[in-house]
Formats: structure tokens, sequence, C-alpha cells
């Protein structure tokens, strides 16, 4: 009996190990996809992580990293997603193969635009961050995607492991992202701290979570820099993050951070930035934002008399857009076009010197609505005397799905005067984009196709809007020789909607060539401007109404019994018997194709209009 338990035990335990390999299997495939995954991500030379980036499918997830300077000056780096094959696997279907492509973004013309980040000194490191937003139809599980990294005199690519969930992000995502401003409030209920060169600052920075939602996988990262007019610090630690798993509602967390002051620092305030990164549930999406807390170093003065750039100060020279314009006027969706700014120093005595121009573009579901060839619109201009203008051009393209309305384009100035250094301002343009408008027409039908003067026939088809705008006041005239001129108004007619004619169309005169008639469909525009006319044609034959002789010569020889009257008055009644046949049996006809073409035209209408 008891070998025999042994037995049962020992079959027992094949089947779990059976039925779990089994649930790994299908798990593995199902729920743990790795395919292009590289488990190697930590031989990258510049790339680091503390987490794997978590996204959501069909949602836009943010990719943050850090780039470390390992041995050299990293000047103009530029970071992108890189373009690869890595994802692309051969599927087998009968006796033919295929390949299908596993990379789990949504391609997309920005998808692969470079970031610029700027210069990076050796040993410091830089926060990064990446957007893109993942495909609907990508497998949960790991994904190494690779990251293309550029700086004058050197490249390199590295991994990033992100995770892809198919489950949807929490409520809590949905509500706390229609709030605005920021999660966090920084430096809440606490003083400036104060430090005295040489000696190390000992200080704390306070962080309430000021929404209703708990954040979780909290990481507090320090803004690093190696500029001592900036940063006012020895980097001595490899690390300056501080994690949180979690942040209730209303709670604070204090940061805490021991830090030498620079010798070569001098007396002022500094701003210090914080990036916050955090998620409102365990798998939802990462959420990240920036605030400043400054600290006050008392060190040595500076050693010119050039200060740091006051706002308030007039004094400053003042570069304005003092107009501007594109080329074309008209800026189309899809399209190219130049826009031209006439910037001026508006100053009536200061000078503007090494002035920089960044034009960045409003940005419509996390991507530019206004994009160049290279990715971004930079304009340098040596110099600016008091009241002279300068014109600075840059040529973009007008992104081809946004709806018609105006987009701002941003003007980024950092600029010196013989005061100041670093100037910086930023004024916002607005170009107008529009649509084009487009419409098609359904089949016209015309019944009858032929008629007589005098006579009627009905018209009726349907006017699409395949376009993105309102087509406003649409009527549509009849033009031709023989018919009366006829108009009909249809109304507005709303971006996939149908407008529907339905009209009779008089006979005034007998057609004179193969019967076409002229459909002109006229439009205005939102501000009431007439578009140009779209022009159709249909087929519709006037004839002349014939009158039948109805007079018929008597006989000549009729007997006394009136054989011959009789004879006369038969033939006139079959003859005038047979055409009254004939038109009824014609009317009857146009009668029943009359009311079944009526029948399907408003049948018609109530299937667009349950659809609409």
């Amino acid at each position: 009996m008891r070998m025999k338990n042994n037995v049962w035990k020992k079959m027992a335990l094949l089947a779990v190990i059976w039925i779990f390999a089994a649930v790994s299997s299908l798990s593995a495939y199902a729920g743990d996809f790795k395919l292009g995954y590289n488990t190697n991500a930590s031989s990258n030379d510049y790339i680091f992580t503390t987490k794997a980036p978590k996204g959501n499918i069909g949602k836009s997830m943010s990719i943050p990293f850090r780039i470390r300077a390992t041995d050299e000056d990293m000047n103009n780096l530029r970071v992108s997603l890189l373009e690869t094959s890595d994802f692309q696997q051969i599927e087998s279907s009968g006796d033919s193969d295929y390949t299908i492509d596993y990379y789990p973004f949504e391609i997309m013309e920005t998808t692969f635009t470079a970031k610029h980040v700027g210069n990076i000194k050796a040993g410091n490191v830089k926060s990064v961050s990446l957007s893109a937003r993942v495909r609907r139809d990508a497998g949960q599980g790991y994904y190494s995607i690779p990251i293309q990294l550029e700086w004058d005199g050197g490249s390199d690519v590295d991994y990033i492991n992100i995770w892809i969930s198919t489950s949807t992000s929490s409520s809590a995502d949905d509500e706390e992202d229609k709030k605005e401003g920021n999660y966090f409030v920084i430096g809440e209920n606490q003083s400036t701290p104060r430090g005295i060169y040489p000696n190390v600052l000992d200080f704390d920075v306070n962080f309430r979570n000021k929404r209703e939602t708990t954040a979780q996988d909290v990481t507090i990262s320090m803004g690093l820099s190696e500029d001592d007019a900036k940063f006012p610090f020895e980097i001595n630690d490899g690390n300056y993050d501080r994690t949180y798993d979690r942040i209730q509602p209303g709670e604070s967390v204090s940061a805490h951070y021991s830090m030498a002051i620079r010798k070569d620092s001098y007396t002022g305030y500094y701003p210090i930035k914080f990036t916050i990164t955090f998620r409102l549930s365990s798998e939802g999406d990462l959420h990240t934002e920036e605030n400043t807390f400054f600290v006050h170093v008392i060190s040595k003065d500076k050693e010119d008399d050039l200060r740091d750039f006051d706002a308030n100060d007039r004094t400053k020279a003042r570069v304005v857009v003092d107009s501007y314009r594109t080329e074309p006027s008209d800026v189309y969706a899809g399209e190219e076009f130049d826009l031209i700014l006439n910037m001026k120093n508006a100053s009536s005595a200061v000078p503007a010197s090494n002035i920089l121009f960044n034009l960045e573009s409003e940005k419509v579901s996390d991507s530019a609505v206004f994009t160049t060839e290279s990715g971004t619109a930079s304009k340098v201009v040596n110099s600016l005397a008091p009241g002279e203008s300068t014109e600075v051009r840059a040529h973009f393209t007008a992104k081809a799905g946004v709806d018609q309305r105006s987009y701002g384009i941003t003007v980024k100035e950092k600029y010196d005067s013989p005061e100041f250094k670093n100037a910086e301002e930023s004024i916002i343009v607005d170009i107008p984009v529009k649509q084009y408008a487009r419409l098609s027409t359904s089949n016209m039908d015309v019944m009858p196709d032929s008629m007589t003067v005098g006579s009627e026939s009905n018209v009726m088809f349907g006017i699409n809007n395949t376009g993105k705008v309102v087509l406003y006041n649409v009527t549509v005239n009849f033009e031709a020789d023989s018919i009366k001129p006829t108009d009909y108004y249809v109304g507005n007619i709303k971006p996939g909607e149908t407008g529907n004619v339905d009209t009779m169309l008089s006979g005034v005169a007998a057609t004179a060539d193969d019967g076409t008639v002229r459909v002109v469909i006229n439009y205005e525009d939102e501000n009431g401007q007439p578009a140009e006319p779209v022009e159709k044609e249909l087929t519709l034959l006037v004839e002349e109404d014939v009158q039948e002789d109805w007079n018929m010569d008597m006989p000549e020889d009729v007997d006394a019994s009136g054989q011959a009257a009789s004879e006369a008055n038969n033939k006139l009644l079959l003859a005038g018997g047979g055409a009254v046949l004939v038109a009824v049996i014609a009317a009857a006809v146009f009668t029943v194709k009359f009311i079944k073409k009526r029948k399907e035209a408003k049948q018609q209408k109530d299937d667009e209009n349950e659809i609409s």
C-alpha cells in the first residue's frame, strides 16, 4: 500500500510539473514576449536606468534615462530611437514565408526624430526622456529598445529595457491626467538653505503630494551641472537620486542632501532643478515633472560687472517680433511654407549680440504640427543695434492630419547685452492652418431621363463632405438651354455628412445637343468667402410636344343605311382609344418609377440619419 501511494505521489508530481511547464510556456508566449530582448543592457557605455520604463498598449509612454559622459566631453549631443530590424521575425503560412515586425511603437514621421540634449562634460550625468506611442497590437512583455547617441566626434548605440503591458491604465491615471498643474509642491514650509564656503551645506527639500491619488515608484533626481556659475556644489557622490515606494495623498517627504560648496562658487542664490518621476498605479504610465528649489551660498564676489539676467530690468536690449508673414500667405495642412520673421531690437539705447533664435512648434498628441527637414530650426544673428531689424527665415511643413485652426510657433531668444549675458525671451506667433474642402457626389438619378416641352423631371443625388471643414451655404445650379434655370439650396454640410438634392427640372425647349445639363455646386468657407465651384453633368433630353391630327376625311359616298359613316366612326374610335391607352400605360409606368425612386431616396436618407 505504501508503494502504491508513492507511485501515485510521483504521478501527481509529474502531472503538476507538466502543467506548470505548459502554463509557463503559454505565459512566456502570451505574456512574457522577448523578441529582440537584450539581457546585456547593463553593458551599455553611456545610458543607465534604475527601473525599466513601463507602457500600456495604445498609449504614449515616456522613456526616461540618464546619460553619463564617461571619458570624454559629449558636445552637441543628440539622442533618438533607432530604426532597427531586430524585431522582425519570419513566419510560415503553408508553403510561403512572410516577415512580421514586432517593434512595439507606432511608426510616425517624428518617431525617430533626434532630440537635442546639449553638452555633457566628461564625468557628468544628464537626465533625458524620449516619448513614443505603443502599438495597440503589441504583445505584453519586455522589449530591448536601441537608442542612438550622436555627438561631435562620436556615436554609439545603447539599449533600454522596457515593459509593455496589455492591461489598460487605472482610473486613477485617467482622472489625474484631467487635472492641471504639477502633482508635487516643493519647498513647502521651509526657509532657503544657506551655506558658507568652505563648509558643507546640509539641507532637506520637502516634497508634498498635493493630489488625491497615491504616487508610486517615486524618484527624485537632482539636476547637476559642471558650471560653477549655475551649480555651487562639488559633485562627489555617484548618485543623487532619492527613491520612495509610495507617497500618500497629502503626505510630505524630505529628501536630505549633504553638499560641499565649490571653491570657485560666487555669492548668490542658485536655482537647483529637481526632476520627479512617478506612477499613479503599479503598471500605469510614467509621469515626469520638474521643479526648482533655491539655495543661498556665501562665497567670493564675482570678478566682473556682468550680472545675471533680470527680467524686470529695463536697461537690457529687447528683441521682439516686429512683424511676420508666411510664403505662401495661406498655409495648408500637408504642404510646405516659409515663415519670415522681422526681428527688431526695440531698445533705444542698448545693443544685442550673440543672438540665437530657436523656433519650436506647438504639438498635438506629442507630435509637432510644424516640422523641418533637419528636425530643428535655429538661426544665429551676430548683433542688432538699437532700433535695428533683421529678417529670420525658416522652412516648415504643416502636418497633414491636423484640424483647421491656428497653431503656435514659439520663438525662443537668447542674447547678450553690455551689462547682461544670456538674456532669454519667448514669443509665440500663431500660424493659421487651413484644410482643403473636399466633396463628392453620389449617382444622379434623373426620372424620367427624357420629357416633352412643358413637362418636369425629378433629379436626386447626395453631396458627400469628404474633407475636414464644414461646407457652408451649399447651393446647386442646373443650367442648360433646354430647361428652366433652377437653383436648389442644400445648406451646411459637416465633415463626414451628406446633403441631399431633390428637385424638379422643367423643359422649356427641345434639346439641340446631346442633352447635357451643367450641375454647378457652390459653397462658402467659414469666413463667408465663396469657394471654387464644383461642376458636374447629367443627361436630360427634352422633345417637342407632338399633337396628333384627329380630323379625318369624311367618306364621300354614304348609303341610306349610314354604313360609310359607321365605318368612319369606328376607325376614329379605334384610333382615339389606342392613343388614350398608350398614354395611360406611359403615365402608369412613370408613376410607379417615381414612387419607387421616392421610397429609395427616403430609405437612403433614413439609413444615413441612423448612421450619423
